[in-house]
This record gives structure tokens, C-alpha cells and sequence, in this order.
């Protein structure tokens, strides 16, 4: 009898210890998260920055603190989509057999939507091994629009919401009687257009379009015969949505052509393109976006910034929306103690974070898409404490919209899953 009383007692204390192990080893498995963008490519530059940020903010706000949910790491895992439709599927494809459940995508709208199709397709036949978009880059409206889905969160402004503001400077200034519009040719190309005539002949009736034009995305190597046009046309001003080797690509046929006029942008800054316009640029090119450029308002950002900085002498903080998703991200797994995608899907919807510039994003609950305050900058070299691509030139902020004043209708009719 007291042998088996002993024995008893070995076999709970072998038990305690296989279960104290197993709480330990579940703590310390890392938190995988993939980051799928092009690595390689035509826009490569544009991809690797984000992933180098992603990492760092990784490290930098969580590893080096002991993790995340009692313990747990993250690992950033990159996939390499080359900016494709095509092989954005074929990653995907790859992280489900990875068991990565939340997937970080920004570049191409048309790449979204691929995603976000796929994913949605994906969930509602697997409900047991479903993935969650963060979306931080890609602003077709329908994204948050017709085509919303409960699986998408957008963290960055889409694009009606930042033409709201880009128009409303444009508007402001009385020396601009004519645009000429160009862009690439996909979906956001087009939005560009179509959103930018539409407000301009409301705000400015008298700014006559005098071209809108596409371009082949990522195949024009020489936009001289472009620019001739636009000389031709006696524009006063340009509006672009080009990113990568597009925008710089096209600003530098602008400025060598002699044309002195300015050009207003979305993406024409960093990954080599400020130090590729250099002084040539300055005060003549300007950018709408969300998060205070220099003046960097608080010592936070700095200190996050230089850390950076120090670590990546050659790359630059290009996307903070990035840090900001994976910032509200964790927040949500923090809040609801796990890592399944619908669980953080549900702490995300209607989410109030302060970013580390002292900002409010809110994640509207209804159709996933964040709003915070908007801002234009300048290219230049003054009050510029923090540039891009170590040239001396950087963004200046000059404009501000507070978030509340950015808040749009949605035509988003969610389909949320049955739970």
C-alpha cells in the first residue's frame, strides 16, 4: 500500500514537471509573423526597407524586453512576392504550410486585393486555420470599400482620404491655373486620376486638367518622351501616385527637362529617391502622408529613430505605419491573451492607440480602416534634424488635417464570420 501511496506521488510529480515543461516551452515559442513584399526586383528598395523596420521595431520594442505574452519572441518571417499577383499567391500558399497566421503586406493595391481575396477564400474553408491581413501600405479605397473584408486592416490613409488634403493645399495655391496628371497603370494609378479631377473640379473649378496620362508600372526606363508632354501641355503643376523606380525616375526626367513647377506626391521620398533629387528637388517636390515628418515631435520618435539609425547606418525610418500596426497588433494579442487571428481581429475593431509622435490612430470597427492626422511635407534641406539616404535633404511637415477631419463614409457591407 505504501508503495503504491509513493509511487502515486512520483507519477503526480512527473506530471507537474511535463506540464511546468510544457508551459515553459509554449512561453518561449516565438511569435511568427510574416512580412511578404518584393525582396527582389524592380521595387526591392522599397520592400527590404520595410522589413528591415519591421524587424527592428520587433527587437527594438519587444525581444530586448523579455517578449511578448509572458515571454514569447517574435520572428519576422520574409516573403518574397516580387511585387506579383501571381506569386503573391504562391507565398501565401507557403505561409499556410508555415502555420504563419498574420501577414504584413503594404506594396501594390492590385497585390492586396489578390490578398485579400485569397485570404478571405482561404478562411472561409479552413475556420480552423484562419490569417489575418495588415495591411500598412496599399490605399485603393475599395480595400476598405466594396471589397472590405473582416480579415483586412488597413493602417495607412487610402488615397480619397489623402487627395481630401493634397487638394485642399493644391487648392490654396492661386499661381496653379493647370495639372497635368500622370501615373502608373493599375488600380491606384487610376484612383489617383479619377479622385484628383473629381475634387480639383470642385475645390478649383478654374485649374484646367490639361493631361492624365498611364504609364506600364515598373517598365518605363526613360520617361523623357512623358515629360515632353506634359512641357507641351504648359502645366503649372503635377500630380502623381508613382512609387519605386517609377517616381524617381520620372521627378529626375521633370527636373532635367528644365521644368520648374512643383509636382505633389504620395511616395517620392527615401529608398534613394530624396538622394537622387537632391538639391534639385527641394521645394518643388511634396508629399501627402500620415505621421509628422521633421519636426520630429516627440523624444520617443527620436530615440526610436536613431536607435535605428544606428543599427541600419543606410536605411531610414520610411513607413512608421509600420511600427504602429505591429504596436496595435500586439496590443490586441496583449489584451486578448492569444494569437488567433479572430481574436486579435475583434481587439483591433474600433482600437484608440497613441502613436510614440504623440498621435491617435483609430481602427474604425465597421470596415477596418485607420484614421489619424494627415500631413504634407516638403523636400528640403531646412529645420531638417532627421534626412533620408544620409544625403541632407528630408521632409519638412507644412500642412496638417487632424484626424477627425479625414473621417469618410464607407460602403463596406462586412461579412463577419460566425462565431
Amino acid at each position: 500500500m505504501k508503495i503504491r501511496i509513493f509511487s502515486s506521488k512520483i507519477n503526480i510529480l512527473l506530471l507537474t514537471g511535463l506540464i511546468t515543461l510544457g508551459s515553459t516551452s509554449q512561453a518561449q515559442e516565438p511569435v511568427r509573423i510574416a512580412f511578404m513584399d518584393p525582396l527582389s526586383g524592380t521595387f526591392a528598395s522599397i520592400g527590404n526597407s520595410g522589413l528591415k523596420l519591421l524587424q527592428f521595431a520587433a527587437d527594438y520594442l519587444y525581444n530586448s524586453k523579455g517578449g511578448i505574452l509572458g515571454g514569447r519572441m517574435i520572428e519576422i518571417v520574409p516573403l518574397d512576392n516580387k511585387q506579383s499577383p501571381t506569386e503573391t499567391q504562391l507565398q501565401f500558399r507557403r505561409a499556410i504550410s508555415d502555420d504563419l497566421r498574420i501577414i504584413f503586406q503594404g506594396n501594390s493595391s492590385a497585390v492586396a486585393n489578390t490578398l485579400s481575396t485569397t485570404i478571405s477564400r482561404h478562411n472561409r474553408r479552413n475556420p480552423d486555420q484562419e490569417v489575418l491581413q495588415i495591411n500598412y501600405s496599399a490605399v485603393d479605397p475599395i480595400l476598405t470599400g466594396d471589397n472590405c473584408s473582416f480579415w483586412h486592416f488597413r493602417f495607412d490613409a487610402h488615397v480619397i482620404m489623402k487627395l481630401n488634403v493634397l487638394t485642399d493645399y493644391i487648392a490654396e495655391n492661386e499661381n496653379i491655373k493647370s495639372m497635368y496628371i500622370i501615373g502608373q497603370d493599375y488600380s491606384f494609378g487610376h484612383v489617383v486620376s479619377e479622385t484628383s479631377i473629381e475634387l480639383l473640379n470642385e475645390k478649383r473649378p478654374d485649374i484646367e486638367i490639361v493631361g492624365n496620362e498611364f504609364h506600364p508600372i515598373g517598365q518605363v526606363k526613360d520617361f523623357t518622351p512623358y515629360v515632353t508632354k506634359i512641357v507641351s501641355s504648359g502645366a503649372d503643376a503635377v500630380i502623381t501616385g508613382n512609387f519605386g523606380a517609377d517616381m524617381v525616375s520620372l521627378a529626375r526626367a521633370i527636373i532635367d527637362a528644365g521644368l520648374d513647377i512643383p509636382i505633389y506626391t504620395f511616395y517620392a521620398a527615401y529608398d534613394g529617391i530624396t538622394a537622387t533629387l537632391g538639391e534639385d528637388g527641394k521645394n518643388r517636390i511634396r508629399l501627402v502622408h500620415n505621421e509628422t515628418s521633421n519636426p520630429i515631435p516627440t523624444e520617443e520618435r527620436k530615440d526610436f529613430i536613431r536607435a535605428f539609425k544606428e543599427k541600419n547606418p543606410n536605411y531610414d525610418v520610411t513607413q512608421p505605419r509600420i511600427t504602429n500596426a505591429l504596436q496595435m497588433v500586439v496590443n490586441a494579442m496583449e489584451i486578448t491573451q492569444s494569437t488567433n487571428p479572430y481574436d486579435i481581429a475583434i481587439a483591433l475593431e474600433d482600437m484608440r492607440f497613441v502613436t510614440m509622435s504623440g498621435e491617435e490612430i483609430w481602427m474604425r470597427g465597421s470596415d477596418h480602416q485607420a484614421f489619424q492626422d494627415l500631413h504634407v511635407s516638403v523636400h528640403t534641406d531646412e529645420g531638417v534634424e532627421f534626412d533620408a539616404d544620409n544625403s541632407g535633404y528630408g521632409l519638412y511637415s507644412e500642412y496638417k488635417v487632424s484626424a477627425e477631419d479625414t473621417i469618410d463614409e464607407t460602403s463596406c457591407n462586412m461579412r463577419r464570420p460566425r462565431r
